[in-house]
């Protein structure tokens, strides 16, 4: 009777231990559009020739490192909005330059990991609580998605002025070949 007693509870205790976690299914949902767009920008930064940083399809736009560091700035003032309670970090790294390709790189890449370690440190529950965002309440979530929005949106003009230079954008790659099993 103690062996059955003891293979009960040791099935049972992957299930009870799990419902003493908080749930994250909501979290990691918005976190993979976050991982894409994330994934794109950085190889976007890294395909462009450092010689081509300087490009603008017109006077009136950013270049293409002025898109990067735009980006490299959203990712602290968004993320940053939800640990600071809508009081947003704004580093203006955009207006500190000029920088070179791998000093653009390495601020996109450390802009990320605030983001990344502001998505590791909520849970559903958190992730519902509200902050000031722009004047209105909203859930700490929904910023995160709008920060992934901000980001799409500006890789949306990375791609064309990487393909208005004939360089492939990464979410035109092909993907890799599939497994064998």
């Amino acid at each position: 009777m103690r062996f059955v007693c003891c293979m009960v509870a040791a099935a049972l205790s992957p299930a009870l231990l799990a419902q003493d976690a908080p749930s994250r299914v909501q979290v990691t949902s918005v976190k993979a559009v976050y991982e894409m767009v994330k994934s794109y920008v950085t190889k976007s930064a890294e395909r462009m020739p450092e010689a081509k940083y300087s490009f603008k399809p017109s006077d009136d736009v950013m270049s293409y490192g002025q898109v990067l560091e735009h980006i490299t700035d959203s990712q602290y003032y968004l993320c940053g909005t939800i640990i600071k309670n809508g009081k947003a970090e704004n580093i203006g790294y955009q207006n500190s330059g000029p920088h070179t390709k791998a000093q653009i790189a390495e601020a996109l890449k450390t802009a990320f990991a605030y983001c990344d370690s502001i998505y590791e440190g909520l849970n559903d529950a958190t992730s519902a609580e509200m902050v000031n965002f722009f004047g209105q309440q909203r859930t700490k979530l929904s910023i995160l998605a709008q920060n992934s929005a901000h980001s799409w949106e500006h890789y949306g003009n990375l791609a064309t002025y990487l393909r208005i230079n004939r360089i492939v954008p990464p979410s035109s790659d092909p993907p890799p070949p599939a497994a064998k099993q």
